[in-house]
């Protein structure tokens, strides 16, 4: 049991598709039961009993540790029913109880449930009982959706080895098992398969298989996939949502949709092996990638190797029952990667490297036996190594629901942009010039983001965690960073005292700090500090946290004086959302639905980039001559 001095100490997110807040002063909430399995169904979630979310952001419920106690106590007793709930994924370290300002919270952290667990649902009937979570929060899984999930728990005896009834040998394209053969080959010329005929090694690689049980005999799914005649995998009794797509979006002119495009057409046979060969040519005559790059060489770039381990990721991860089909698209800025299917593992766990599960075993082999797709479950990290070893935005990889489909995008934009460098240069000397790339990396993240936090630099740098907590407490020493909030709801900013990580573009009375080579409203204005009288900075961050002290201390403030104090902190400068939201002590999510976006729209508030209004550094500014 924890005392806490701030809310926001105990409340590591603010409510979204993670995080959800109960009241529970009437006790154990029935609809906490549909957010647990949704949770466990999802991407993992925090649960906070005793919290309640108002029109001024989360606060507590008045809960005393008694009720919480006797919460905590139903909350176990229900969850270790089997008729009230499938499965029991906590353990005791995920239960906690925290205490701010009198008031007791329980606090409930459901991870993401493993492939053999899910569907977790509630009661005994997994197609009424099983939930999943997005934006717009839990909704009841579908009938597809619960039997997609049953379908990954089948571990013993993966998808893509189900014998096609009614399909044989004269539904594959003969020349791309010949070319497979060749491959392999010339990779491994003493490999013993190659001494098998076709159908020989079309069982040693799985594509055709005899059940022991059944002694029924017969092409694979992963065979079909593989070698098939493109007319015999869009069969009915197969894959008739199998679809293939490579799209180039580089030409100059916005009227051509595609610069290149490859996809089902009837030109060629559209199986995996071909799909893969086409498209890994297509990838080493790249113009952002000079390396010269040739297939299943040695020589080649660590850039070519992890753009064909993502595209490999796609074909042998993909559920290809699922909608959307296989869809690689080159964009000039960057590649995305898309295929159906949900993810098997965490996005920790991918992260971290060294646990394998693959949802097609024999595609996974096939493709290993041409030196590609990584069995030890450090695919996903070679490639995050890859992007940072050439100074590239980091990979990142998302889930969307309905359909499902799982996207990993590499971008093909610097983490290092020199105007950023050139500013933290200025700012700290010889200090910034001494630090490690990774440390000089953090600070550059903490100006593009206003922000940073550990497990954000998990996704962009290569460091275990334990690492990055000692890196950021290194940089805090050195006063590159301020670290704000506690354990899990930590977060570091550089200090604000600096006008270019907080944006300020105005002058205090009687100083005209801008520059009149420069335009003050321009993004890429070079800003300076206002000075005193004393000729030291102003304490611009200590001067906004006494402006918003008096919301930011209260539980409830009017809609006005919270609109009156925005107006006020704005001016004359641009604040971002989630500087703000530290300021006055509200959720990003009350403080832009309930009041900046009125005020924008009322001509109140001026966007930095008005042309961009989701833009990640979106800050907002008190247009000249309004008044609180």
């Amino acid at each position: 049991m924890t005392q806490h001095t701030s809310l926001f100490e105990v409340l590591a997110r603010h409510e979204g598709v993670d995080t959800e807040y109960k009241a529970a002063r009437g006790g154990l909430p029935k609809s906490l039961w549909e957010t647990y399995s949704a949770f466990a169904n999802t991407a993992g979630g925090t649960l906070y009993l005793g919290v309640k979310e108002g029109d001024d952001g989360p606060s507590t419920a008045g809960l005393t540790e008694a009720d919480v106690d006797k919460l905590r106590g139903e909350f176990w007793v229900t969850l270790n029913n089997p008729q009230k709930v499938s499965a029991n994924i906590l353990q005791e370290h995920h239960v906690s109880v925290e205490i701010y300002q009198g008031d007791a919270i329980l606090v409930i952290e459901v991870p993401r449930a493993t492939r053999s667990e899910r569907p977790v649902y509630i009661g005994v009937d997994p197609f009424k009982g099983s939930y999943r979570r997005n934006h717009e929060g839990n909704f009841r899984c579908n009938e597809a959706e619960v039997q997609r999930m049953f379908a990954d728990r089948l571990d013993q005896e993966p998808v893509d080895s189900r014998i096609l009834e009614y399909f044989g040998f004269d539904d594959l394209d003969t020349a791309s098992l010949k070319q497979y053969r060749n491959r392999m080959a010339s990779r491994d010329p003493n490999h013993a398969w190659l001494t098998e005929d076709d159908l020989g090694l079309l069982t040693k690689l799985g594509g055709w298989r005899k059940d022991r049980r059944t002694q029924q005999e017969g092409l694979t799914l992963a065979g079909l996939l593989m070698f098939g005649q493109t007319q015999a995998i869009q069969d009915p009794l197969a894959v008739p949502g199998f679809h293939l797509d490579y799209r180039e979006r580089l030409a100059e002119d916005d009227d051509i949709r595609w610069s290149d495009r490859l996809t089902i057409d009837g030109t060629w046979e559209a199986n995996l092996f071909q799909f893969y060969q086409r498209v890994v040519q297509k990838l080493s005559h790249d113009p952002a990638l000079k390396v010269p790059f040739r297939p299943d060489r040695r020589a080649q770039s660590d850039a070519h190797e992890a753009l064909t381990e993502a595209l490999v990721n796609a074909l042998i991860h993909a559920d290809h029952t699922g909608q959307g089909g296989i869809v690689v698209d080159r964009f000039k800025e960057r590649f995305e990667f898309s295929n159906p299917g949900t993810l098997l593992l965490s996005q920790e766990q991918l992260m971290t490297g060294g646990v394998s599960e693959c949802r097609s075993k024999s595609l996974q082999l096939m493709f290993q036996l041409l030196g590609v797709g990584d069995k030890a479950g450090s695919g996903l990290d070679k490639i995050r190594r890859s992007w940072h070893a050439h100074l590239w935005q980091p990979p990142s990889l998302k889930e969307t629901l309905r359909p499902d489909r799982v996207i990993l995008t590499l971008p093909l934009i610097s983490v290092m942009p020199e105007d950023v460098l050139a500013q933290l240069q200025q700012r700290f000397g010889q200090a910034f010039e001494a630090l490690s790339p990774d440390e000089a990396q953090t600070l550059v993240i903490a100006v593009l983001e206003q922000q940073v936090t550990n497990r954000r630099l998990q996704e962009m740098l290569t460091l275990h965690r334990v690492d990055i907590t000692q890196m950021l407490s290194g940089l805090v020493e050195k006063g590159m960073l301020v670290p704000h909030g506690r354990n899990r709801g930590a977060y570091y900013t550089l200090p604000l005292a600096a006008p270019t990580i907080l944006q300020v573009e105005a002058s205090f009375p009687h100083k005209d700090t801008r520059s009149p080579h420069k335009d003050a409203s321009s993004p890429h204005s070079e800003e300076h500090l206002p000075h005193s009288d004393t000729g030291k900075d102003v304490p611009i961050w200590e001067e906004l946290e006494r402006i918003a002290a008096p919301v930011a201390e209260t539980r409830r403030t009017p809609p006005e004086t919270m609109q009156a104090t925005l107006l006020l902190l704005c001016r004359g400068r641009f604040l971002t959302l989630a500087q703000l939201s530290d300021l006055l002590r509200r959720s990003p999510k009350n403080i832009g639905e309930r009041h900046i976006a009125p005020l924008v729209k009322a001509g109140k508030l001026q966007l930095r980039y008005p042309n961009v209004p989701n833009h990640s550094r979106q800050g907002y500014r008190t247009v000249e001559g309004v008044t609180e």
